[in-house]
């Protein structure tokens, strides 16, 4: 999050409780801080606007969020522990009047659910976005994109169009560590870009997109939680019941090559 978070929210009353009153270290409070401005981020992404309105739905999805970002259990509970603090510092202060953390759930009672969808799954899915919806087009694009080359979601929101070269089916993508590799962008994918980029972007364009694919209906890039919106809501309207999310589709794109016989370390 750009700036401090709103301050609806008491974030530093809340990072000066634990420096002057309860005396933790230096690097435990930042710890707090980063974790609750994540969180601050996350619910303001999703329409709320003070911690009142906050409930153990929001907290849920934010967990699922942590851990499709590839958090381990460790990080997550740790997260987990600031939040609670957090919100019983609220109660403390009589800004909220219920514990929302009281229903949200550990790492530890986590069952392994199925990360990979069928073929016709993903074809459901693909084939979900209302096409009678402006961004019918762009929602196509994102989740062929994310099938077909595999790329994360953290890699998808900071694609720059320079990256993609559809005459030839490819895409630079830049990954951790600034490591750079080719991804091929398949029949379905490129078609569904390529439609994407002539018709939907330039109408969306308004100078604020820093040369990013991917745009929301305000012009600026897409952030990390619009595309975990997209994705849930086309598995929604594609009538799949369980969880899907992006780190979804990256798993179903290497399960499906490794089904055909490709090689994933080469």
């Amino acid at each position: 999050m750009s700036g401090d978070a709103p301050s609806a929210f008491r974030v530093e009353p809340f990072v000066d409780y634990l420096a002057f009153e309860r005396g933790l270290a230096e690097r435990t409070v930042k710890a707090y801080r980063r974790d609750l401005r994540s969180l601050v981020e996350f619910l303001v992404d999703a329409g709320v606007g003070r911690p009142g309105d906050v409930r153990h739905t929001h907290l849920r999805d934010w967990v699922f969020y942590l851990k499709d970002r590839g958090l381990k259990p460790t990080s997550i509970r740790r997260s987990q522990s600031a939040v609670r603090t957090y919100f019983a510092f609220l109660l403390g202060e009589g800004v909220v009047d219920d514990d929302p953390t009281e229903r949200m759930e550990s790492p530890r009672t986590w069952r392994r659910l199925p990360d990979v969808l069928s073929s016709e799954e993903v074809e459901r899915l693909v084939e979900a976005p209302d096409p009678s919806k402006d961004l019918h087009w762009r929602d196509r694009a994102i989740l062929e994109f994310l099938y077909a080359s595999g790329v994360r979601v953290s890699e998808l929101v900071e694609l720059p169009l320079t990256a993609l070269d559809l005459d030839e089916g490819l895409c630079l993508v830049f990954g951790k560590g600034s490591k750079e590799r080719l991804v091929p962008v398949g029949g379905p994918a490129r078609r569904a870009l390529e439609r994407y980029l002539r018709d939907v972007r330039p109408r969306l364009d308004r100078g604020k997109g820093a040369g990013r694919v991917f745009l929301n209906a305000r012009g600026q890039p897409l952030s990390r939680m619009g595309i975990f919106n997209l994705v849930r809501e086309a598995a929604r309207r594609a009538g799949i019941e369980r969880r899907v999310s992006p780190h979804t589709l990256r798993h179903t794109f290497a399960t499906h090559l490794l089904e055909g016989g490709a090689d994933l370390a080469a």
